[in-house]
């Protein structure tokens, strides 16, 4: 115990002077992010590339310091919860090496999270857009040039809807832009939106504006349950780490149970050190199952 405590003190004061020496920590943290962004773009997925370039147009990108902070929070806490199941420095050094490989993962959830988050948005912005703009034009193609002039679209979407305008006026239809825009965003409030604009733009509709009226009526209830939904799952975010983290803290209560000389003779059986190796994996990837739902499916229907 007393070396894991040397290990923990040592490493919360290497990063406390690199934390106050402002010069060094600076050359610290952009090295560190120079090697990560190398590793990075050779290894990283093009589409995710994509995601994180607009994570951080948003400004919502981690800094280096957040992940050196990150780094430090996830060693320390590893070795400490494996210390007490095993009471072994090499073991709790690797699960706290094995911790901190978890990071990118979790970053990669994050950026998905707030890249789907992001592209709800700005359907939502294009569907209202384009309802208001074509009750006054009673043209496709003309609302959509007037949702672009408005500049409230962001890329990637606003690149697409200029595709759409494109590919309207080369083919002389809408039906193709519409297919290339439901392919992009399979959201049921865009192909119904467009499926209402076909139907009026070929046959024709004297309640159009009823028909308008409800769509718009509908979006804003899949807006506000939406919304609703991500209160309701960082609430849910919070509550699960705090149950992970005590199934983690268990073994103290079986070491509480058993007393301590008994549990570190117990130790010495393979069975029982496999037994908990498994309860740690099993929680991680409890945990990791967990942050996975919470990321993913964001602002979906």
């Amino acid at each position: 115990m007393t070396l894991l405590i040397f290990f923990i003190v040592l490493v919360i004061a290497i990063f406390i002077v690199l934390y106050r020496n402002n010069s060094n920590s600076n050359n610290v943290y952009k090295f560190i992010n120079k090697k990560i962004g190398v590793i990075y773009d050779k290894y990283a997925p093009y589409s995710f590339k994509m995601v994180r370039e607009k994570v951080k147009e948003l400004g919502q990108e981690y800094t280096p310091r957040q992940y050196m902070i990150q780094v430090v929070v996830f060693a320390v806490s590893a070795a400490v919860v494996t210390y007490l199941y095993f009471y072994n420095i090499v073991v709790s050094l690797i699960y706290a090496a094995l911790a901190v490989l978890v990071i990118p993962y979790l970053t990669y959830l994050r950026c998905k999270r707030l890249y789907s988050e992001f592209i709800f948005e700005q359907i939502q912005v294009y569907t209202t857009n384009t309802i208001m703009e074509f009750a006054t034009t009673q043209s496709f193609v003309k609302a959509l040039e007037g949702v672009l002039s408005s500049n409230l679209l962001e890329d990637p979407v606003k690149s697409d809807v200029q595709m759409m305008v494109n590919m309207a006026y080369e083919n002389g239809t809408i039906e193709q832009s519409i297919n290339y825009m439901n392919s992009k965003y399979d959201y049921y409030i865009v192909r119904n939106m467009h499926q209402l604009f076909l139907q009026i733009t070929n046959e024709g509709s004297r309640d159009a504006g009823e028909s308008l009226e409800n769509m718009s009526q509908d979006i804003d209830m899949l807006v506000e349950s939406v919304y609703r939904d991500r209160i309701d799952r960082a609430t849910f975010h919070k509550k699960f780490l705090q149950f992970g983290i005590i199934l983690y803290l268990m073994v103290m209560l079986v070491q509480f149970m058993l007393g301590i000389e008994t549990y570190n003779e117990m130790l010495h059986d393979w069975w029982v050190q496999l037994l908990l190796h498994g309860i740690i994996w099993l929680n991680t990837f409890f945990i990791l199952s967990g942050e996975k739902y919470y990321n993913e499916d964001v602002g979906a229907e």
